[in-house]
């Protein structure tokens, strides 16, 4: 396959080719075409002056001498043809060597149009002449007097015109050519400019910003392409985006798949040690044996919130949950949350604060968002925690080992778990619970914390 500049340059050198040949056949036979015509009428010319000479002339006895000297004087084959075909002077041949011309095309011409002429290549001469023959009336008898030039000057004369023509036609097609050149090499660097963009934008490292302002077209297809990176570069950013959530989304199943392996792990193993060895053991004291069971049931029950806690995130997530609203205590709900952590954080001291609210909620729901955080605040606080009741909101308060800036925008979110400075909020599940029910309660959570220094949660209602 050529390149563009060798295509152009064949193209052109068979496009001047072409020009040169067409241009000089036309250029002949339109000179041919003239110098003949030229010579017609100057033969006829010279025939008329013939003819008026030999009519003032009583007697054709000289007519030899007389066509001899207008030869030398003309430079013209001259003929004198009677009516009955035979030549009675010459001026190039003996009359003993020349046949009837009776036959001749332009004698037969003659006797009908009074003018006859025709072209070809003289026997006697061995040369290409042009004749014209003119039938006229001498002393009552009819002749022809025929003269004839020399075509060859055609040649001549074509030859110094034709290179004359020739010199400007390939002056002026070198300058055509040098024009083109230049543009092609020009319109060579625009396409080997695109063709290099190109190359990088398919390998993906498309790093520079594409420009021409050569022509109209080649400024629009840079802008087009560059339009095309620039697109191309977008869904690059975004496929990576996604791959690298894709990466997070994975990590953080495997690592819901562990916390809930954990999860489960602790009391399945406490429920199959408790059975095995109650049934290994016959002779187990009553007390021992109902301790033991109240143990695999406790268990039991936590495996069974931890799907009920799973089974409401999916019901949260699609939308499914309903809520039923009535007139509730916020204190007595609290007091209530209070109540059923105090066998699992015994020793912890929880302080109210604050006055009685009455407010339309789920209790069920409301209480278990309440109980969500107040198990966080338990979990990373040592120190007593403490819950404001107001009258638009609901705040708890630790002073725990507190949560990072960047991690608060983030601790909603379904299955986060925050792993630095030891935040662990189990499954990940807790504050996602709590503020999907928030949501349907069209309440918000806020959330203070400091590193080191604890976390303040609080409910608002308005």
């Amino acid at each position: 396959m050529l390149k563009i500049h060798q295509l152009f340059l064949r193209t052109y050198f068979t496009i001047f080719a072409g020009i040169i040949i067409t241009f000089t056949l036309l250029t002949y036979f339109w000179a041919k075409s003239l110098y003949l015509h030229q010579i017609e009428k100057n033969l006829i010319q010279n025939i008329d002056t013939v003819a008026i000479f030999l009519k003032d002339k009583k007697s054709m006895g000289n007519i030899e001498n007389i066509v001899n000297t207008l030869n030398e004087e003309l430079d013209l084959r001259i003929t004198i043809i009677n009516s009955d075909g035979k030549v009675i002077a010459e001026s190039d041949k003996e009359l003993s060597d020349i046949s009837n011309h009776a036959n001749r095309a332009e004698i037969l011409q003659a006797k009908n149009e009074d003018i006859g002429k025709d072209a070809r290549l003289s026997v006697t001469l061995n040369k290409e002449l042009l004749y014209i023959a003119k039938k006229v009336k001498i002393n009552e008898q009819t002749y022809y007097i025929r003269m004839a030039d020399y075509t060859n000057k055609i040649n001549e004369n074509f030859m110094k015109l034709s290179l004359d023509i020739v010199y400007f036609v390939v002056l002026f097609l070198v300058i055509i050519f040098l024009a083109s050149y230049f543009i092609t090499k020009r319109i060579k660097k625009e396409t080997d400019s695109i063709l290099s963009f190109l190359i990088q934008l398919s390998n993906k490292k498309s790093s520079f910003n594409l420009s021409s302002n050569y022509t109209y077209e080649f400024d629009k297809i840079a802008k087009l392409l560059n339009k095309v990176a620039l697109k191309l570069s977008k869904k690059q950013k975004q496929k990576s985006r996604q791959t690298a959530k894709l990466k997070l989304a994975n990590r953080q199943k495997d690592e819901i798949i562990s916390a809930i392996s954990h999860e489960f792990k602790n009391p399945i193993a406490i429920i199959s040690g408790y059975s095995e060895t109650i049934i290994n053991d016959e002779k187990m004291p009553e007390a021992i044996k109902i301790k033991f069971l109240n143990k695999i049931y406790t268990n039991a029950n936590k495996m069974s919130q931890i799907v009920d806690k799973l089974r409401l995130t999916l019901k949260l997530e699609e939308e499914k949950q309903t809520i039923v609203l009535t007139p509730c205590s916020m204190k007595k709900i609290v007091e209530n949350c209070i109540g059923d952590l105090e066998d699992k954080y015994k020793d912890r001291k929880i302080h109210i604060l604050g006055e009685d609210t009455r407010i339309r909620v789920d209790e069920i729901l409301i209480s278990m968002a309440i109980s969500n955080l107040l198990e966080n605040a338990l979990k990373y606080s040592e120190d007593e925690i403490v819950i404001n009741i107001l009258k638009d909101s609901v705040c708890i308060v630790d002073k725990g080992i507190g949560i990072d800036e960047s991690e608060i925008k983030n601790i909603n979110q379904k299955f986060y778990r925050v792993s630095n400075n030891g935040w662990n909020n189990s499954l990940g599940l807790g504050l996602f619970i709590v503020q999907s029910i928030l949501s349907l309660h069209y309440f918000s959570l806020k959330v203070k914390s400091e590193i080191g220094k604890g976390s303040e949660f609080c409910i608002e209602f308005e």
